[in-house]
Formats: C-alpha cells, structure tokens, sequence
C-alpha cells in the first residue's frame, strides 16, 4: 500500500483528499506544517506527497527543497497544490524539486490521474534502483574476484620470471645476458640457456602466440623441454644406449619441438623461436630460425649484420623441415636474439622501430656493459614509444664472444 503524506494548514482541505485518498487504498498520513512534515518524513519516507504552496512559516517550495536534500537513496514523488498558474512560478516550483503540480480546489478525477501517473514513475525509480543495487552487487563481486585473480597472476608472473633464474652467466671465454619483461602479468616470450658440453651451451629466444595466462602455460613447458638441470629431459640431449648423450643439431631439436607440440600439447598455440649452439672456443654458433626475427650481430668494431632464412613457426605444420645457418663470431662480437616485442614497438605517429630502427638503437650500445645493455635498450625502447608502454612482451639474449 503506497504511503501518502497530505500537508496543508487547512484542516478541511486535507480532510477532502484523505476521504478520497483512502477510498483508493492508500495509507494518508497529515501534517499542518511543513515543519511537521519534515520531522514525518525524516522518520520514515513517504510514497507520495501532496503540499500546499502557500502555507505559514515553511512553505511548500521549501519544504520541498528541504525534502530533497534527506539523505537516502529512496525517491518520493513531490505533488505543489497551488492556485498559481504563471509559468516563472510554476518554473520556480519545478526549480524547487516538485514533481508535478494541481490547481486548487483539486478535482478528485483528476487527482487520481496525477497520482497514477506519479506511481508508475516510482515504479520505474523503484525498479532502476533494484537494478542498480543489483549491479552494485555483481560489481562489487566481480571487483573480489578480480582482485583474487590478480594476487594469482602476480604469483604466475613470479613463477614465470623463476624460468629464467640466471639473468647473466659468465662462461669465461663469452658470456650470455637474458632479458624477460611481459607486457600484462604473465606473457608468452621465454629466453634461456644450458649447458651443451664443457665448451659449448644452447642459447634459445621463444615467442609463443598470444598473450596472457595460456601462453605463460606453453613457456612453462618449453621450459622443461629445453631444461638445463635435466638433460635427461632435455628434447636437445639424445640418450645413447650406453646411458651417454649426444646433442642434436639446432635444426632437429626445432623438429622435435614441432612433433611434440602438434602430438601432445594439443593446443592451437604455436610459437616462434630461434635456437643457437655457441661453440664457446671457436666462436663458431649454428642457428635454426622458425620464424622467429632475425638474429643481430653486432661486431667489434660496430659493424652490424641482420641475416637468417626465416623459416617457419614451430607447431603449425606437422613433418615441417626447418634449415639452420652458421656464423663466426671473433673476439669482442656480439649476438642478439630478440623477441618481435622489440622491432615491432610502436612509436607515437603509429609507425613502429623495424630493423633499421633496431640497428639504429643497438649502435649506441657500442662497448656498453654487458650485463646493462638489455635493460638499457628497454629504457630508450620506453622513450621511443612516447611512454605508453610496450603492447607485446619483450625479451632478448645478448650473448658476447671473448676468445
């Protein structure tokens, strides 16, 4: 039952619309002041309110100023009864907070048509407000489950970064520096290195399709596949049946990757990568490239050299050839395996740095440490991109020959 409130400081005239409020079903309530109706309405809110315009003290346009400004989320529709009938006084009682308005004296037709119209707005309001707190509710769900995902992603991003536990590993006669930087929590680029012999070690640089929480999962397992604390599961290493192992040749540990993601990951991600042996004495390094960006080589004296046959991603063809190159690396040269993350950083006129950009940045890197390069590229890539951030994962290998 709708709560009515009638305030006029005519007793006869509330009698006359209570008689008539009550003979359609609602609960009528009076006041003779605004005052009093205030004090009525800060206790408990009505449905609706009929108020006279002119009253002694507080009259009908502050009352309902006054009623508007009540805290609360629920609405009361407002009704001035007023003899007045000038559009700046009905403009002023609008203004005011009023709803709607009936001339004196009240016709009771159409006081009943007023206040029809006035219930359906209030079921409207009614119905926006369940809605609303609804929303609320959904939000303020969505916003715990966010926050608990997020404390997940940022263990994941943890776990993810403990991939590549040795950022920098000295060999003596080279050494490799590693870079990993994902562009959300958790990305698809991993880079890593293991031991080959005493005299040679694997380098690899991966990109695997796709961002976020399924592509972190296919690192984790290219991570074991090219492990360097278990050769015996190292897809790289061959058992002998004499318990020995041998390495296989760049282009067939990417043969063997393929066979195993198309046989028993079953999944629709695939991945670039770019796999290097580094003979530690020579400086002689055999690559496969699956088309991953070419690697960078950026000799002794600043001359640099970008070459590779491209080839194909891993994953994506089954019984798929892969090719592999060779290079020579003399004392002081430099050997770069980056991620597309890097030559596809966007600049701030929506071009991106490319290959000759990338040439451009590496050649102030002549002679700089080798431990702070990456990161050092990182922070002019930073300043490159106008500071927005990088819209893909970032990674590198900077492996540096010594003799």
């Amino acid at each position: 039952m709708r709560r009515v409130l009638l305030v006029d400081d005519s007793r006869v005239q509330r009698r006359i619309l209570s008689v008539s409020l009550k003979r359609d079903g609602y609960d009528v309530i009076e006041a003779c002041s605004g005052q009093e109706a205030l004090e009525l309405c800060r206790e408990k809110r009505p449905d609706l309110i009929l108020s006279d315009w002119v009253m002694p003290g507080m009259d009908g346009l502050e009352f309902c100023r006054e009623f508007r400004a009540l805290p609360g989320d629920e609405y009361g529709y407002f009704i001035l009864l007023t003899s007045k009938s000038e559009k700046a006084e009905v403009a002023q009682g609008f203004d005011s907070g009023a709803d709607d308005f009936l001339t004196k004296p009240v016709n009771a037709y159409e006081l009943r048509a007023r206040i029809s119209a006035g219930e359906r707005i209030l079921r409207m309001q009614r119905e926006l407000t369940e809605k609303n707190r609804v929303i609320s509710d959904t939000l303020d769900e969505l916003q715990r489950v966010y926050d608990s995902l997020d404390m997940d992603l940022i263990e994941a991003k943890k776990l993810q970064q403990s991939l590549v536990p040795d950022r920098f590993r000295d060999f003596g006669s080279g050494a490799v520096s590693l870079l990993l930087q994902s562009s959300g929590h958790v990305g698809g680029d991993l880079v890593g290195h293991y031991r080959i012999s005493d005299t040679r070690v694997g380098l690899y640089s991966i990109d695997v399709s796709g961002h976020g929480i399924s592509s972190a999962l296919i690192t984790a397992r290219l991570a074991g596949y090219l492990s360097s604390s278990s050769p015996e599961q190292n897809v790289a290493m061959q058992v002998l049946p004499d318990g020995s192992h041998i390495h296989l040749e760049p282009r067939e540990v990417v043969a063997r990757l393929n066979e195993i993601t198309l046989g028993e990951m079953e999944t629709e991600h695939y991945f670039t990568m770019l796999l290097a042996d580094v003979d530690l004495t020579s400086g002689r390094v055999v690559m496969a490239q699956a088309g991953h960006p070419h690697p960078l080589i950026q000799r002794a004296d600043g001359t640099i050299e970008q070459e590779g046959p491209g080839g194909l991603p891993v994953g994506l063809i089954p019984d798929a050839e892969f090719s592999q190159f060779e290079v020579v690396l003399t004392p002081g040269d430099r050997l770069m395996m980056l991620s597309d993350g890097v030559t596809e950083c966007p600049d701030t006129q929506g071009g991106m740095l490319g290959e000759e950009g990338l040439e451009r940045l590496v050649a102030d890197f002549v002679g700089h440490d080798l431990e702070s390069t990456l990161q050092a590229m990182v922070w002019q890539l930073d300043e490159f991109s106008g500071g927005q951030g990088f819209p893909d994962d970032i990674s590198g290998i900077l492996y540096e020959y010594r003799g």
